[in-house]
């Protein structure tokens, strides 16, 4: 996005991306979540000018494409933190403080839920259960669990992380 709002053009390297997901999706019957994981996983994120691309191809309208990016949580509309940090929100982690963990993040870092620090660095994004519910409260930092977290431990792995970045 630029300053004023509007989408930034695909890059060459997203635009084809997009159309290699979409040959490796092609004909297949309930192609569009397949196809934006594998555009995310590859860019971070669902870039806005990939919308008509893939709704072409699959012969949707690009509401319904925008619709499907922005009703699942784990699909982002911009481009992430350099790490993503996944603060399970699921019932045993609030049980055993993952509320308080969450005020504290967003403190710490600066940004709520679905949003990036101010520095670009960390994505604070919620999820629903990362099979940790006896270690609870839990997070994914980046592809690593952490269990029992508290809000000195967050600050532990954010310290690290600066450290190593």
């Amino acid at each position: 996005m630029t300053a004023s709002g509007t989408a930034l053009p695909l890059t060459d390297n997203a635009s084809d991306i997009v159309r290699e997901a979409l040959a490796a999706h092609a004909g297949v019957p309930g192609a569009l979540l397949p196809i934006l994981h594998a555009v995310q996983d590859a860019l971070g994120h669902i870039p806005g000018d990939a919308v008509p691309q893939i709704a072409n191809a699959l012969n949707l309208s690009r509401a319904e494409v925008h619709g499907v990016v922005t009703y699942y949580h784990h699909f982002r509309a911009t481009p992430p933190g350099r790490q993503v940090i996944q603060l399970c929100r699921a019932e045993a982690c609030q049980a055993q403080g993952a509320d308080a963990l969450l005020a504290h993040a967003t403190k710490r870092l600066g940004c709520a839920l679905h949003a990036t620090s101010p520095d670009g660095a960390y994505t604070l994004e919620p999820v629903y259960c990362l099979g940790l519910c006896a270690s609870s409260p839990a997070l994914l930092w980046g592809d690593e669990l952490h269990a029992r977290v508290t809000p000195e431990r967050f600050d532990r792995l954010v310290a690290e992380s600066r450290s190593t970045a």
